[in-house]
């Protein structure tokens, strides 16, 4: 047992003994530089990424209290506005009942039908919003 250890041992030193003997020393001190000099760009760059990410972590605690608030806002803006929206259209559709030849020339009709374009839609009542495009509430 112990002769096959020995006998291990001799073979591996004189294998790597040979392999030494393919690769030149200048070669492998390269090697051993450019490898030292990537591990340092690596440091550097985690060094940044840290940095960025504590940075980030801290502008994300100042805005999103900011989001949160103006995410309530618009989402109460909205149910404000569907609420208003769901109004006009009853009030519009009052007016074209009660009064169906209230508009008998065509321009006029034209132009109330730009202002109210869900006179033109039974079922998809698509509405004017405050900015002038359409709103589908």
């Amino acid at each position: 047992m112990e002769k096959e250890i020995e006998s291990i041992r001799a073979a591996s030193k004189e294998v790597s003994r040979q392999f030494k003997t393919l690769i030149d020393a200048n070669d492998l001190g390269s090697l051993k530089h450019l490898q030292l000099l990537i591990l340092g760009r690596l440091q550097d760059s985690n060094a940044v990424l840290s940095h960025f990410n504590e940075y980030s972590e801290n502008c994300f605690a100042e805005v999103s209290s900011d989001f949160s608030r103006n995410t309530r806002m618009l989402k109460s803006m909205k149910s404000d506005l569907d609420y208003i929206f769901q109004k006009l259209r009853s009030m519009k559709a009052k007016i074209m009942a009660t009064y169906p030849d209230a508009f008998p020339d065509e321009s006029t009709r034209e132009v109330f039908l730009c202002l109210f374009p869900s006179m033109l839609y039974k079922d998809a009542l698509p509405h004017i919003n405050l900015f002038g495009a359409l709103y589908k509430g």
